[in-house]
């Protein structure tokens, strides 16, 4: 067996080192399966610690490389002193013993648990069946290579830096990658090694912390550009010039490659000495060569000749970047008390933050010459107040670039919903002129101008005034009000027959709008709900449009009616409603057993659930009525199965675009089912997205509702919150907490998730919780991965039933910065479902 292994290293190196011409036989490149490494300073090749305060535990080294190559190598990395540890492929300098150098530091080429660190005595086991597989000192799975029974027999490191996991053939000596550490970018980018479309190459937070950072690199639009991360992406930096496929510089190029099914970037190196790109935690891609120990920076190539303020963070938020120097912005004749100058590259903050609820505040400061480095025109060919008056109007925009050429009565205009860097222009060197009107927020009302004083008393007139002069005018006065209050009787009593009119006009769309409609549930008589109901006597329920009653038909079916409160309210909802639910049928919706229309009536009739709504069982500390975790599995479950149809198993995708805990019924048995399809929306498969007015509830807004644009992917936003909510038996938007940093549960998942004590989010008082902590810990990991900030990376509802079926593994997610304090607020003039608690009493019915 020995011999064998020594045979199986020789080749995998051969195979798999580019300067094979160089390779000899190393001592420890490769390992068999099974075969298990706990980390700790026991491990069998032992612990290393370099003078930068790291610490290498290594598992495999290859040390075949020439003399100006580094070793590489896989195994445990990172801080005795946090006790933080990363399963990862690095480069040392080491002996051709295999001993690895002290001083200087380990370069870092890939992590597989960049966001989930783990710590000493964690273990990563090479199974028997092919998959490697972290798990924490605790026993928690972290990580893994998802190889199972794909004929894996060993892994092995290569002389690029790549680990990989193969099928070795001994009797004919050939071997097949299965599983490769270069499909898997992390932040950095190896020679040979390429970024695919779909793929993204991550900063981390910073030099110290691995977790996925705000800067990326990813392709849009047949290219390869740098984004920061914010919502949506902003775009910094174009890798590849126009009409390009290669990019040039000193000592290699990046270049673009073209398959049938996908376009993606390769990077070649053009030297002998070893060398790697690194997108660094302040947005420069840079390239680095390996030098005795140590890695030096030998070009920074998306850096243009704008310098370093084309960068988003170069002078933090706000802060304007002139030739390397930081500013915040000034107002007319210097007034610099909008902004406060934080530090030299922190950035501005605003004196007075911007509020949706002091829109009449807001005004702007200007900036000649002054733009930002991602420029997206939302209004083309439009003049300069056009754009300053577009941004007043969106609260979530935060300042207008204006663009033009000569004349400012014409060109484009930008809006974006977050500030990074501002930087300064030159028209010679853009080539186009910029003005930049920051929004800003005064912190008083203006003083009203000072009313004009009154005019002086008239000269005392002579009291001797002619009886004549007084009567004359108030005959008059008294005939002009008499004809007055004619016209206006005239004028009601018209308007009023308008109405009745238009009303009746209404009534008629309704009928002519429910007698096309298809597949209607039954129709009911106003006079039999009546009966039914004891005359809408015993009311269980409230929603947004109307009031909810329980009531028994005649064959003792139990019902709950949903009456509109107001003809004037909810019109649209109520056919939306009828159309939508009436027409398709699912364990986990509400059924709709019929509606009644006619003498301004406006009435749904559901199937009674005797359990009500899940906010009553989930925020409510009451032991009599707190969920097992298993019932609140299978609600999360139910609910997924009820999206899941909606969104694909109809013939038009249908967004419910209202997920919350009062929306969701249960019945005796607590089967969920989806209600309240008032504001649903049927979505053509045809199209991407569609338009609408913002709608649903505060605190489960996905962030493209700021846009209008939307998919049934709001729907899944939604869903995410809704599984914290259960989890964690708490609000996602919560006043009542005694920290007001605790107000929106999403900020404490990021800390949480960053910290990987995911599990203190749990809520302690369900019965199991303990006993399940995996099972929770993986709801909440699904949860984020439907919070995500981009709809683009959420998964289909489709997608979430598999996995919490067990029939898919989800991706790990990298980056956490898009659980932020943000909260998606409405527009002034549109009206959204309260979000508040609904009282105790509001048990069941639809919503």
């Amino acid at each position: 067996m020995a011999a064998m292994t020594c045979l199986v290293q020789l080749i995998l190196s051969l195979v798999n080192f580019p300067f094979f011409l160089h390779a000899v036989e190393t001592d420890y490149a490769s390992a068999e399966l099974p075969n298990t490494w706990r980390n700790n300073d026991f491990i069998s090749r032992g612990s290393v610690d370099f003078v930068d305060g790291s610490t290498i535990r290594s598992i495999l080294l290859n040390t075949s490389n020439p003399a100006n190559f580094p070793a590489f190598g896989c195994g445990f990395y990172g801080r005795k002193t946090t006790n933080s540890f990363y399963f990862a492929v690095f480069a040392v300098e080491a002996t051709s013993d295999s001993t690895i150098i002290e001083s200087g530091s380990p370069q870092i080429l890939w992590i597989a648990n960049r966001d989930n660190p783990v710590k000493d005595n964690a273990t990563l086991e090479f199974t028997g069946d092919g998959n490697l597989v972290l798990t924490d000192a605790d026993g928690m799975f972290i990580w893994s290579s998802n190889t199972s029974d794909r004929s894996v027999n060993y892994m092995n490191i290569t002389g690029n830096g790549t680990l990989m996991l193969v099928e070795f053939n001994g009797l004919e000596l050939f071997s097949t990658t299965v599983w490769s550490s270069l499909d898997y970018p992390i932040n950095t980018w190896l020679p040979g090694q390429t970024i695919e479309e779909g793929q993204r190459l991550i900063a981390s937070v910073s030099a110290s912390n691995w977790t996925p950072g705000q800067f990326f690199l990813s392709f849009a639009n047949d290219n390869l550009y740098a984004f920061i991360q914010s919502s949506p992406p902003q775009v910094y930096l174009q890798v590849f010039n126009e009409g390009a496929e290669s990019k040039q510089f000193r000592t290699g190029r990046l270049e673009l490659e073209y398959t049938r099914q996908t376009i993606a970037a390769r990077f070649t190196s053009e030297t002998e000495k070893f060398q790697f790109l690194r997108l660094d935690t302040d947005g420069h891609l840079r390239v680095y060569q390996w030098d005795r120990a140590n890695a030096s920076e030998v070009a920074d190539i998306l850096t243009d000749n704008r310098g370093i303020c084309a960068y988003p963070t170069v002078c933090g938020k706000y802060g304007i970047c002139s030739n390397g120097q930081c500013s915040c912005p000034v107002g007319n004749n210097g007034d610099t008390s909008y902004f406060q100058q934080l530090n030299s590259s922190a950035g501005c903050r605003q004196a007075t933050p911007l509020s949706c609820q002091s829109t009449h505040l807001h005004s702007f400061i200007e900036l000649p010459n002054v733009s930002y480095f991602s420029f997206v025109a939302a209004i083309s060919d439009t003049d300069i107040e056009s754009c300053k008056h577009a941004c007043l109007e969106n609260c979530s925009c935060k300042a207008a670039f204006f663009h033009y050429n000569s004349n400012n009565l014409s060109g484009n205009c930008s809006l974006p919903s977050q500030i990074f860097s501002l930087m300064s222009t030159s028209p010679v060197l853009d080539r186009y002129n910029s003005t930049s009107f920051i929004k800003v927020q005064r912190s008083t009302l203006v003083p009203a101008s000072p009313a004009s004083p009154s005019p002086s008393p008239p000269l005392a007139r002579k009291k001797s005034i002619r009886i004549e002069l007084i009567i004359g005018p108030l005959v008059a006065a008294l005939i002009f009000t008499f004809n007055l209050i004619g016209a206006s009787v005239h004028i009601l009593r018209k308007r009023g027959s308008i109405e009745e009119e238009g009303r009746r006009k209404t009534e008629d769309d309704w009928e002519k709008s429910l007698n096309l409609a298809t597949n209607l549930p039954t129709r009911f008589n106003y006079e039999d709900l009546r009966s039914a109901t004891e005359n809408f006597n015993k009311r269980i329920g409230g929603g947004g449009f109307g009031s909810v009653f329980e009531g028994t038909l005649g064959d003792g079916t139990k019902i709950a009616v949903k009456r509109l409160d107001r003809l004037g309210q909810g019109r649209k909802e109520f056919l939306a409603e009828v159309k939508t639910i009436g027409s398709i049928h699912h364990v986990n919706l509400v059924r709709l057993i019929g509606f009644c229309i006619g003498n301004s009536n406006r009435i749904l009739v559901y199937e009674h659930m005797n359990n009500g709504s899940l906010d009553k069982w989930i925020f409510h500390k009451n032991p009599a009525t707190t969920l097992k975790w298993e019932i609140r599995k299978n609600i999360i479950l139910d609910i997924a199965k009820g999206l899941a149809y909606l969104h694909e198993d109809c013939r038009m995708r249908i967004a419910h675009l209202d997920v919350k805990p009062e929306n969701i019924l249960l019945d005796g048995s607590f089967n969920a089912k989806l209600s309240d399809f008032g504001l649903a929306r049927p979505i053509d498969r045809s199209q991407s997205h569609v338009i609408t007015q913002m709608r649903g509830t505060r605190g489960y807004l996905a962030p493209e509702w700021l846009s209008r644009r939307i998919t049934e992917k709001v729907d899944v936003y939604s869903f995410g919150v809704v599984i914290l909510e259960i989890v964690c038996g708490r609000r996602n938007l919560d006043f009542s907490q005694p920290d007001e940093d605790d107000y929106l549960l999403l900020p404490v998942l990021k800390q949480k998730a960053e910290q990987n004590q995911l599990f203190d989010m749990a809520d302690n008082c369900i019965e199991g919780i303990q006993q399940n902590a995996e099972e929770v810990v993986k709801m909440i990991r699904i949860a984020i991965w439907c919070l995500q900030s981009d709809y683009n990376k959420r998964p289909s509802m489709s997608m979430v039933l598999k996995v919490l079926e067990g029939l898919l593994t989800m991706e790990p997610i990298s980056d956490y910065s898009f659980l932020t304090s943000t909260l998606v607020e409405a527009p002034a003039e549109v009206v959204m479902v309260p979000s508040s608690p609904q009282p105790a009493s509001i048990l069941s019915g639809p919503r």
